[in-house]
């Protein structure tokens, strides 16, 4: 049991970790692109954005992860279908509040192409911002795979997936509920670990955005 715990932490913070890389790149290039472009592009995007958070998430999962059959890849495709448009608004609502900074127009009157711009000058300013998304995605990507492979349509046996675990000890809970107890309690301090690894980023970024503030602005 500890063993298949142990390999089971690998399985779902392997599928959070991979979910977020890829959510993050996309929806980071997606929302930056739109905010600056403007006009149709951000219009487009943002109406693109509202369909698909009209879905519910786990049910379009499940339904992308039955079609495709049960495989890790196919999780964290599933996931990141969704899971990307958190982070385009994050970086597109920073890229609308700062392209219209005094920097930002400097820049472009000194010839900058607006890739350079959205690179060198706006994305490093909302990586803070989406660190800390970024944090709290992987918690909420790690209990998606967890109710996936709980449905059955996550990591396919025998890998020994927390949520897996669960749903195979459920029949069993009244007789030896330790095959439920521990795979449960390993998921939820591993979301709860990186839900306070995300507040006290969140704190530690704002403090430290607020000492180069006063830094460059004295009082």
């Amino acid at each position: 049991m500890l063993a298949r715990v142990l390999y089971g932490a690998r399985i779902s913070l392997g599928v959070g970790a991979a979910t977020v890389f890829l959510s993050l790149g996309a929806g980071t290039l997606l929302g930056c692109a739109a905010g600056y472009a403007g006009g149709w592009v951000d219009e487009g995007l943002a109406r693109v954005i509202d369909v698909l958070l009209a879905f519910p998430g786990l049910l379009l999962a499940i339904a992308l992860a039955a079609i495709r059959g049960p495989s890790l890849p196919n999780v964290v495709l599933a996931l990141s279908v969704l899971g990307w448009t958190a982070y385009a608004r994050l970086a597109r609502a920073v890229t609308l509040s700062l392209r219209r900074r005094e920097f930002v127009e400097a820049t472009v009157a000194l010839g900058a192409h607006p890739v350079r711009i959205v690179l060198r000058h706006l994305l490093p300013l909302a990586a803070p911002m989406l660190l800390v998304q970024a944090t709290f995605g992987m918690a909420g990507a790690i209990v998606a795979e967890g109710s996936l492979s709980f449905l059955g349509v996550g990591a396919p046996p025998p890998l020994p997936s927390w949520g897996s675990m669960i749903d195979e000890g459920r029949p069993f809970l009244l007789v030896a509920p330790h095959l439920v107890l521990f795979p449960g309690v390993a998921l939820a301090l591993a979301v709860l670990a990186l839900q306070l690894l995300g507040d006290g980023l969140r704190d530690v970024l704002d403090v430290g955005a607020e000492r180069s503030a006063r830094a460059v602005i004295p009082p």
